[in-house]
This record gives C-alpha cells, structure tokens and sequence, in this order.
C-alpha cells in the first residue's frame, strides 16, 4: 500500500486511510501505443513478454506458461518482485491491480521459471487457498518473494510470498510458503505480531527460516523485524530495527526499504531513508535526506543502525520508492538511491558499519531514474534496473511530468563495484511503458499510479544473466504481449492503453551481453561463517571450482595468520564441484571480540601448475545461525 511517513506540507497527521482502502489512480486515454519491440543499448539485450494471470476466474491461468502462440498470456497484476534460487530457477509474483483500485482482489499471482527466465509458467494463487468466493483474496497488496537458500528435505528451496491484507485493510501480513517448487501453498494470516501495517518486505536463510519487515503505523511508524524458523509457520521473533540511539527515525520520519539477508553470515540488512538526527525532527522542510541501513549481527535479536550517506540539502528526499539493498557473495553491501533525478549507489565492505559513495548509475537517455532494484553476483559485481525517463525540467517531481514524457525499463551493470568510480554499462530494456506522471506517494497519490510502487531483477547464479519483471500500461497486443479482455471496465484496449484497464505485469531476460558471472576466476568463496556458538568460535567455509581446471589444494589465512582446514569432500575439487570445511579450532594469538571484521584467504593450487589468491571479509558474530 505504501502510506508517505510525512506528506507535501510535512506534517505529521496519519490520515484516515490507515483504515479504508482509496486509491489515488487517474485514469488517462487516447495515447500513442508502445513500440512492439524492447530496444536495447549498451552491453545486455533483452527479450520482453507478458505472463498469464487472469484474477477474475478462480484457477484460471494456472499451469500456463508464457510466452506462447494461444494468445493466453495475459493478466492485470502490477507491482512485481522476482528472486532465483541457487539452482538458476526463478520466481516472481505481483498483485493484483484491482485490489488496489476497488478490491476486486483475485490476490497475489506466482510464476516459476525452470529455463533461464525463457518461460514462466504460472502457479497456483499462492494467497487465496482460504477464499470462499471467486476472485476474492483476503491479502494481494505490496507483494513481495524470497526464496531460501539452503533446500528443505523434500529436496526443495521454500519460496515465500508476502502481501498486505486487503479485508480489513493493513490488519497484518501474510506469508505463504511453498515447500514443493511452488505446486501447492500454505497460508499464515499472522507474518506480522504488531497491528497496523504496510509495505512489507521478505527475505530468507537457510533452509526454513525466514523473516518479514513493514512499518507498524500503531507505534509511530517503527519499522519491525519479524523471523520465523519454521518455514512461515510462526513469527516468534520480533526486533525494532531502530536501536535506541536512533529512535528519533521512527516518529512518521522514515520511509521504509527492502530487506535482505546474507546467506553466507546470516547477517540481516534493513535499508531505509530518514532525517539525520533528533534536531531534525522539529525542521518542518526537512524531508528524508538521509539513507540508513540497520543490520543485525546476532540473526535478528537485535539492529544497529548506521548512516549509509547524509544529503546536506535536508530538502532532498530519498524515499522514492524504495531505497534497495543487496548483496553480493563475498558480503559487501550495496544500497540504491534516488532523488527524483539521478540514482546513485554506496558500497560497504565492512558489512555495512562504513560507507563509500555516493557514486552515480544513470546517465543519458535516463535524465530522469526512479525506483531502484538491485541484485549482485560474485564479489563486486551488481545489476541495478530503474524506470527512467528522458524528461527532466529540474521543476517538476515526476508526479508532474507531461504527457509526453515518456518511460521505458532501464539496466546497469557494474563488474567492479567496489571499486570507487567504477564504470557503469547501461542499456534500454524496454519500448515505452507508461507516459506522462508517475506518483510515488502510495495510497495518498493524487497523480497517476499505474506503475504501482516498485520492480525487480535477479540475477540466475549458474548464468549471471539478468531477468527483469516490471509494469507497464501500454496497449501493445503483440505476439508475445496480448491486450487482455478482462478488468473492471472493459479490458485493454487501443483507446484505454496508458490507464490502470490496461496495467500488466511483464519480464524481461537477459539474452546477451556481459554476464555477471564474466570474471575470469577459477573458484568462488561461496560462504563465511564465523560465530560464536556456546560462547566457543566456529569458522565454515566453502569454496566452488567455477573454472576449467581441477584444484589440487587449498591454502587457507585468517587475518594473515595460517589456518588449517579439514575440506570436505577431500581435494582434488574437479569443476563444478564444491567444497566445505569448518573448524573450531582458531590461531591462538587471533583476537576475536563479536562484530570483529576478520580477513579469509584462499589460494589455490590448480591442476595446471598456476596458483589463484582470493580475500574476502569475515565478522564474528553472536549465534546468527541458531535454528539454521
């Protein structure tokens, strides 16, 4: 649903409509249709088509896999997300418009990609197994998807839905876990333990945990971690993500971001935007000029907060929906960030504690470069999709924009990310896929809000190729994109394109380019795990042969002092294979303290006769992996 903590004339007031469920959409018609073919720049190409979901029919749609020649793939969802599973299948989901526009709500669509984003094929409703009534869902708003890292005991990644509940509005958040690749769904009502909510968040680790974020508007607008270590059954554990040094960023003062976890260490990464200190929260023109990011050492117990980047103009807000964090397998830390003009990243390579940027992404023909998502690969590398515009008048917010401003789906890509002013390749994903304004205030919209609120990308880690799931309100009615016949006034058509009739849900795979898994290297360190467990240091590490050649032995250094490791299996670890190694057994002078940041190194000895030397930052923590 997306309630703004703080509104145009900056007061503090939460509106009625925490408690019924408007919408702000304006609908417009009569406009020049979208070009039929995705054009690219830059680097990556794409191919574009819509997915089947048709929400007005109870199992309509289910089982079909687009794109295809029968002219079924279309559907009325917006708002989307997308994740992939370690074995380079993907998910996505998206909500249904009409839910947001008069609570025709057919609730949340699932699809399941099992060939490199080529196809989708769509799921069973992962949200309406408790509905009594054809096209009714007690949930459907602000979805949002994770998928586990670690496969349960059917032999399965659990994927997990998020969504608002729509009847009553904002009552809590729902989770729906599949633990059979998406072919059935159980439904918890109660993702959520404090009342009141909006724009949630999911995200997962291990094998069944899994853990939710959204705004609690009953305690002036904190931002709640909840976690479940069953699979979504139950939600026993809640933090505040504001540590009480920091409390001032509750208070309607913030804008939350999305969630993430680090299946490596555990450690769990909350972004949001907000003011800088307590002195801020009397400044009437201050808006959220601050990007923070809250990360938890210890599996979500307990956050820190830290100050990813200060805009001294208190004016600039970066709140456009969503500030985005990720990260990549050697855990450093990106976060995405937009001022209604330009999208900007910083990096951490101390799990979040320190900052550096903020560095540039967009450049032209995206004057203009809104709601960021990103998803990073191996060490330093990261794609990052926006809905960009060539319109900026330096006046106008995006709400504002003229009917000839036109937008299409825009992606970068940066293969050394960590490195300062590192350059950024970009390309055109899309044809046109609204005109005109662009509301990024949620319910409280006054402008148009056909693209809903967010997107995604996520990034196959057996390819390193991208697929994108977006909006888009344009009537094409192409092959692989239909005009649907069905919605609250109609269908899509020629005269109702640009307009909520004709919002959908599309993606976008990556069919060339440079992947992200592009790095000439012949082995990953894919885990680093260093905890306090029984009050004794635990070390895992894994290793993956992503090279041509066998890897005869592996060297190990914590923080430059020798480490013996017992691999298993033993080596030599042929392609493709993996290793893993854990010990509790540390060089005695190491000084170890919780949250101490410690230094890994890998060399290994290839069957080739040549040696290969890789570093990547550890940090002790406090039990991050209880109940993994």
């Amino acid at each position: 649903m997306d309630i703004p903590s703080r509104f145009s004339n900056h007061t503090r007031t939460i509106v009625i409509l925490l408690l019924t469920f408007t919408s702000g959409l304006v609908l417009t018609s009569g406009l020049l249709t979208s070009a039929s073919a995705a054009k690219t720049s830059g680097t990556a190409t794409f191919t574009t088509y819509e997915l089947g979901g048709n929400p007005f029919v109870v199992g309509n749609s289910v089982g079909t896999v687009c794109p295809n020649t029968l002219r079924t793939c279309t559907n009325t969802e917006g708002e989307p997300a997308i994740r992939a599973d370690p074995s380079g299948n993907f998910y996505g989901s998206s909500e249904n418009v009409f839910c947001v526009v008069d609570r025709q709500c057919g609730g949340t669509f699932a699809w399941r990609s099992t060939d490199n984003g080529n196809h989708f094929t769509t799921l069973p409703l992962p949200n309406s197994v408790s509905t009594g009534s054809n096209g009714f869902s007690p949930a459907g708003g602000d979805t949002d998807i994770a998928v586990a890292p670690v496969r349960n005991n059917n032999g399965f990644y659990n994927i997990y839905v998020a969504s608002l509940a729509t009847a009553p509005p904002l009552a809590n958040v729902y989770v729906s876990t599949s633990h059979d690749g998406g072919a059935s769904w159980v439904l918890t009502p109660t993702g959520a333990t404090v009342p009141v909510d909006d724009r949630e968040w999911i995200a997962a680790d291990g094998a069944n945990k899994v853990c939710v974020s959204y705004h609690a508007y009953a305690t002036t607008n904190n931002i709640f971690v909840d976690c479940s270590y069953d699979g979504g059954t139950t939600f026993t554990q809640v933090a505040n993500a504001f540590d009480p040094s920091h409390a001032f960023n509750a208070l309607y003062n913030n804008l939350i971001g999305n969630l993430a976890i680090d299946p490596s260490n555990h450690l769990i990464y909350q972004s949001f935007s907000s003011i800088a200190n307590a002195g801020e929260e009397t400044c009437l023109n201050c808006s959220t000029h601050v990007v923070w990011v809250a990360v938890s050492i210890d599996g979500g117990v307990s956050f820190t907060d830290y100050q990813v980047y200060v805009k001294p103009d208190v004016t600039v807000g970066y709140g456009h929906q969503f500030v985005n964090v990720s990260v990549d397998q050697a855990g450093n830390v990106y976060i995405v960030y937009n001022d209604n003009h330009n999208m900007f990243y910083s990096y951490s390579t101390t799990f979040g504690q320190s900052w550096n940027g903020p560095f540039r992404i967009n450049t032209s023909p995206s004057s203009t470069a809104i709601f960021p998502w990103s998803s990073a690969g191996p060490a330093g590398t990261l794609d990052v999709v926006w809905y960009g515009s060539s319109y900026y008048d330096g006046v106008n917010p995006p709400d504002s924009y003229p009917m000839t401003a036109s937008w299409q789906v825009y992606f970068a890509q940066n293969l050394a990310a960590t490195t300062p002013n590192s350059k950024w390749s970009q390309a055109t994903v899309t044809g046109t896929i609204h005109y005109g304004g662009v509301c990024e205030s949620g319910v409280t919209c006054t402008g148009n809000r056909d693209l809903l609120d967010d997107f995604g990308v996520a990034v196959s880690p057996t390819t390193g190729f991208a697929s994108i799931i977006y909006t888009s309100d344009q009537y094409v009615n192409s092959a692989n994109e239909p005009a649907q016949p069905f919605g609250s006034g109609g269908g899509c058509t020629h005269s109702s394109t640009n307009s909520v009739e004709c919002s959908h849900t599309d993606i976008a795979v990556q069919t060339g380019g440079t992947s992200l898994l592009s790095t000439k290297q012949h082995f990953q360190i894919t885990k680093t795990d260093l905890e306090q467990i029984s009050n004794n240091p635990s070390l895992t590490v894994q290793v993956t042969n992503i090279g041509n050649e066998a890897i005869n032995a592996l060297t190990a250094q914590i923080s430059g002092l020798p480490l013996n490791l017992p691999w298993t299996p033993a080596l030599a670890l042929q392609p493709g294979q993996t290793t893993t190694a854990t010990t509790g057994t540390l060089p005695a002078s190491l000084l170890l303290a919780v949250g101490t940041i410690c230094t890994i190194t890998i060399t290994a000895n290839l069957s080739d006769g040549t040696t290969e030397t890789q570093t990547v930052s550890a940090i002790y923590t406090l039990g991050a992996g209880v109940g993994l």
